[in-house]
C-alpha cells in the first residue's frame, strides 16, 4: 500500500515543477514512462473518488438514497 509520506513526495515533486523539468530533460522512452505513470494515477485517483464516496455515504441518508447504503 502507498504510505501517506510517498504520495506527499509526489505531490511536491509535481507541484515544485522537477517533474516537468524532468520530463524535458529525459529521453523519449523516460519521456514515455512519465506519461504512463501519470496516465495511471489519474485512473487511480477516479477508484479513489468512487471509494472515498462509498465510505463516505456507507451508512448515511444520502447513502441509503443513492443506494450505497443499508436497506432498511
Amino acid at each position: 500500500m502507498i504510505t501517506e509520506k510517498t504520495l506527499k513526495a509526489f505531490q511536491q515533486y509535481m507541484q515544485s515543477g522537477k517533474m516537468e523539468e524532468d520530463f524535458e530533460c529525459s529521453g523519449e522512452d523516460r519521456r514515455m514512462e512519465m506519461l504512463d505513470l501519470l496516465e495511471l494515477f489519474m485512473d487511480v485517483s477516479e477508484i479513489v473518488d468512487e471509494t472515498a464516496t462509498k465510505l463516505i455515504f456507507k451508512n448515511s441518508q444520502l447513502g441509503e438514497m443513492s443506494g450505497e447504503g443499508p436497506k432498511q
